[in-house]
């Protein structure tokens, strides 16, 4: 007996073989199979000569042998019993199994036999001249007609069965009057047969088989329920439900068993082979054939789905599973019904084994077992479970093959969807040790029940701390144990060359040819590797995992990022929401030099302070290549911006930390080196809202470099505006800060008249750090904090500005003093500085209009107007003067306004008062107290601006201001309309 194809499916393996020498000489005509049990299958031979031979075959035998080793002995098979039923060949055999019994078709006569053939023949002698015979299948009942109802008297056997079906309804059976629940209980076997032009439907009817045998053959009659006008020459038929289809040499017609009407369903050409049927039980259809080539119709003779083209003409046809058999020449064929594929040959016999081969199966449609019977021997096929169709085609390399078949068996229900995703990860295995790392986790990928875990070992040796979440499940064990990617790359390497040694010696291999071609290196297998196991892991982090194998997961796969020296992914991971585990990365990373991702993953994990000190050697470093920023590096060509882009950067990450830390030891130790490289994170650090508990303002001043001006004003700032810290302490040093940097930037400003070019330079420079922080000059930030703020000390401010130029700044200390005359005084002298300068100087007009128009509404226009020189132009005065007037004449009428308001509300507020007073309550029996709900009567009562009404007592205990409702007059106002106030 061969092997199937290579490569290809394995859906039958042998089961055993039976030589006939034995026992018969005669060529086998017919053949059929009976199911008794799992355990045992009855195997039925029709010979040429007439006789009904008998085998017993256990299907679920789990040691078949090879027949091909000793054709004379039998193999898992024993025969049990032969009976002669004619002198010419049996032409059909028909098993009715739940009943135990056999319809035999020999020289134009029936003969009904018992499935053991332990008791003599009966024939049926009403019937003669048959030709064909086939017996009704259903595929449910409700596609199914009740023919009960068909027959007629002239369609009974006998004068007696006409006689009793006129008297009742009852059916004679040999004589006994049987009950339609009976007959309904154990009827149902109906069989048809042809007979010249006639198509005759016959019913065997059982009576109660109480306290009988299966083997009595006289247990029941035969009832002719119809008789149909058929065609000449019939071949071939089938019953299934409704519809008898039948075959000649012309085509194929339908029958109706209900009607009787019948139609073609197609024609054949003039030269064709004789025409087949055959009954697919396990979809109900039907299949037709045409030379070589078969079409599969419904019941209703309907083509469904497409055709399958055999490779040859045919003996026989058979049915198991999903596939078709055909025989023919000693070999057996199998094809998918779907896809219309050679699934598997098989060869049982040499051209010319002497005469045709038969088939027969199973008609249930999900039976195990096929057989084939020659003139020879009967060889007995069973079908494979299908976890081992699966094994073999993955045994074979055949992946693609296992994935479609258990996508077809998962779509039939033989299959449940684990185990497509079972088998999508054994392939993912095998493909893996075949070193196709892509398609390997392609195939992971589509498994839903594999877990990380299972890829860990291909990372990083055992044991680790996760080895004892790796599931111990070797699958199929067709694949080696997990082992490290440099282990796997190395093996595949050494197979990859025995199996060109072995080519070269003429032995075929399983490696893929590619590979035995252009053998591929080391590094680019390893390289493609660790990207296919990192895409496996960036796929599985999105996933609801348990976490340990989440920790399992993301140090992984910083482990793939770092051996991929991907810089990037390494930061991104590190930076955001992950369960690294730092002790397993911290050597790793430092080691590598990779301290920018050491850094990001302390602060993910909450170490803050060691993530400030790698920023901090960082900035140190960065000029001596410690590390590089990879951004800045193909960013910019230029050194020196780069190293300052890599000295800010190192600061903003740490002025992130920082923001969010309430620890001031940790803010203020690293406060110093983030303020020297950018002064602007330094006041985001000290004014930050993100943390949860505020620094001390005390330890923040003391901490602040005395050099660093510019923080300690904006930290300063920031306490008095948006914290309205109301310590005059720090609105002093706010100020006196203030005070010094504008005398320092006034003598600035005089000293850029010298033109000497260090100074200007360094003055330029400073002036572009203020800028960074703040955005107006230091002298205005003076004025309106001197004028807004009443908590600082003026005279401290005021003996520090005393000796200089700053007489704006004066004016308004003098003002806070309450010395308004002195104010007046000072800005009359500026004013006339300004008009009249000494020393042969020019006016300075625009001084003289920039200080009006600050200070025009605390001078008397008068006074300005008699202080103004003849020579000062009229279009630079005459704007402020007109605003000084205008202004003056606003705040009178502001206050009219003022007063006539004040006036309307408190005429408002006595009206409303007086209504109140004036409102009248009716009070009856009725009445009740709002609180305590007694009764008021001539109580005296309370009655509240919200309206309810209170007794006396109640009134005195909830007071004046609270009523029932719980409302508080004092805290929440009741306001009603008045004149002024309007809904």
């Amino acid at each position: 007996m061969a092997e199937p194809e290579p490569r290809g499916r394995t859906v039958l393996e042998p089961l055993s073989l039976f030589n006939l020498f034995g026992h018969s000489r005669a060529r086998v005509t017919s053949l059929a199979i009976s199911t008794v049990s799992d355990s045992q299958c009855l195997i039925y031979l029709g010979t040429q000569f007439g006789t009904l031979v008998l085998f017993s075959v256990n299907p679920n035998d789990q040691s078949p042998s090879d027949p091909s080793n000793n054709p004379s002995i039998p193999q898992n098979i024993s025969f049990l019993q032969k009976v002669l039923v004619g002198n010419t060949s049996v032409e059909s055999i028909q098993v009715f199994g739940e009943i135990k019994k056999l319809l035999v078709l020999l020289d134009g006569f029936l003969f009904l036999v018992d499935s053991l053939l332990l008791h003599p023949l009966k024939r049926l002698s009403f019937l003669r001249g048959i030709s064909v015979l086939t017996r009704r299948l259903r595929s449910s009942e409700s596609e199914c007609s009740n023919l009960s109802g068909l027959n007629n008297s002239s369609e009974y056997t006998s004068t007696s069965q006409r006689f009793l079906q006129k008297l009742g309804s009852g059916i004679r059976a040999n004589g006994l009057k049987t009950k339609e629940t009976a007959q309904q209980r154990f009827g149902h076997h109906v069989f048809s047969v042809v007979i010249g032009k006639r198509l005759v439907l016959v019913e065997l009817v059982l009576s109660n088989r109480v306290g009988k045998s299966d083997q009595d053959i006289d247990d029941g009659s035969f009832v002719i329920l119809k008789e149909i006008q058929c065609i000449d020459e019939v071949m071939t038929m089938v019953w299934l439900n409704d519809s008898i289809i039948v075959s000649t040499v012309n085509g194929y017609s339908l029958f109706s068993c209900v009607t009787g009407q019948s139609g073609v369903i197609f024609s054949l050409p003039d030269v064709c082979s004789l025409p087949r049927l055959k009954l697919l039980c396990k979809e109900w259809n039907v299949l037709l054939l045409v030379d070589n080539v078969g079409i599969i119709a419904n019941a209703h003779g309907q083509p469904v789905g497409g055709s399958l083209v055999f490779h040859s003409d045919l003996d026989s046809i058979g049915e198991i599973s999903s596939y078709v058999v055909i025989a023919r020449d000693g070999k057996l064929e199998l094809y998918h019904k779907k896809t219309g594929r050679c699934i598997q040959m098989i060869t049982f016999g040499g051209e010319g084994v002497g005469g045709p081969c038969i088939v027969a199966d199973e008609e249930d449609g999900s039976g195990k077992l096929v057989v084939v019977a020659t003139p020879m021997k009967v060889v007995c096929y069973r079908k494979l479970p299908s976890e081992e169709q699966i094994k073999d085609l993955l045994r074979k390399k055949n992946f693609k093959e296992a994935i479609s078949l258990v996508e077809d068996l998962e779509c039939e229900g033989e299959l449940s969807k684990d185990m497509l995703s079972f088998v999508h990860a054994q392939v993912g295995f095998l493909l893996l040790f075949d070193l196709h790392f892509e398609e390997a986790v392609n195939h992971f990928l589509q498994s839903e029940t594999m877990q990380p875990s299972e890829v860990f070992p291909f990372i990083m040796r055992d044991p680790n701390r996760w080895s004892l979440l790796v599931p111990r499940n070797r699958y199929w064990g067709l694949h080696p144990p997990p082992a490290p990617l440099e282990d796997v790359v190395d093996d595949g390497l050494m197979a990859i060359q025995r199996a060109i040694f072995l080519r070269r010696a003429g032995v075929e291999t399983v490696v893929d040819d590619t590979f035995l071609l252009n053998p591929p290196s080391r590094d680019n297998l390893l390289e493609s590797a660790i990207k296919s196991i990192t895409r496996y892991l960036e796929v599985s982090c999105e996933k609801e995992l348990i976490p340990s194998v989440k920790e399992g997961v993301d140090t992984l796969l910083m482990y793939l990022y770092r051996a991929l020296n991907n810089v990037y992914d390494m930061e991104k991971l590190a930076s955001s929401t992950n369960s690294c585990v730092v002790e397993e990365l911290e050597t790793l990373l430092d080691d590598s030099g990779h301290l920018r991702t050491l850094a990001f993953l302390y602060a993910s994990k909450g170490i803050s302070s060691k993530a400030l000190a790698i920023w901090r050697i960082l900035a140190r470093n960065y000029s001596s290549g410690l590390w590089k920023d990879p951004m800045s590096e193909s960013g910019s060509q230029d050194g020196g911006t780069s190293i300052i882009s890599g000295k800010e950067t190192a600061a903003a990450e740490a002025s992130k930390l920082l923001e969010e830390s309430s620890d001031p030891a940790l803010v203020l130790q690293h406060l110093g080196w983030v303020a020297d490289i950018n002064q602007v994170f330094a006041v985001q650090v000290l004014t930050s809202e993100k943390r949860t508990n505020q620094l001390s303002p005390d330890e923040v001043i003391a901490a602040i470099d005395p050099k660093k001006v510019e923080i300690f004003q904006r930290y300063l700032q920031w306490l008095i505006e948006d914290q309205e810290y109301s310590d005059s302490q720090f609105h002093t040093l706010y100020a006196l800060s203030l005070a010094k940097s504008a005398i320092e930037a006034f003598q600035a400003e005089i000293a850029s008249q010298n033109p000497d070019p260090r100074r200007i330079q360094e003055t330029n420079i400073s002036d572009n750090r203020i800028s960074l922080i703040f955005q107006s000059p230091v002298r205005e930030r003076l004025q309106i904090f001197l004028e807004s703020s009443d908590l600082y000390d003026p005279e401290e401010v005021l003996d520090l500005i005393e000796g200089s130029e700053l007489w704006s700044e004066k004016a308004i200390l003098y003002k806070k003093l309450g010395q308004e005359a002195l104010v007046l005084q000072i800005l009359a002298l500026l004013l006339d500085m300004y008009l009249d300068p000494q020393d042969g100087k020019e006016p300075m007009f625009k001084a003289a209009v920039r200080l009006l128009h600050n200070h025009g509404e605390s001078l008397d226009p008068l006074q300005v107007l008699e202080r103004l020189s003849p020579d000062m132009p009229l279009q630079l005065a005459s704007e402020t003067i007109l605003r000084m007037l205008r202004a003056r004449l606003h705040h009178h009428r502001q206050g009219r306004i003022v007063h006539n308001l004040s006036r309307a509300l408190g005429t408002d507020a006595s009206l409303a008062i007086l209504e109140e007073k004036s409102r009248h309550v009716q009070i009856n029996d009725e009445s009740l107290c709002d609180s305590c709900h007694a009764r008021l009567g001539t109580k005296l009562f309370a009655m509240y601006p919200d309206d309810t009404i209170v007794c006396y007592k109640c009134f005195r205990r909830q007071g004046e201001s609270t009523s029932v409702t719980g409302r508080n007059f004092k805290q929440d106002v009741l306001v009603k309309p008045g004149w002024l106030v309007t809904r």
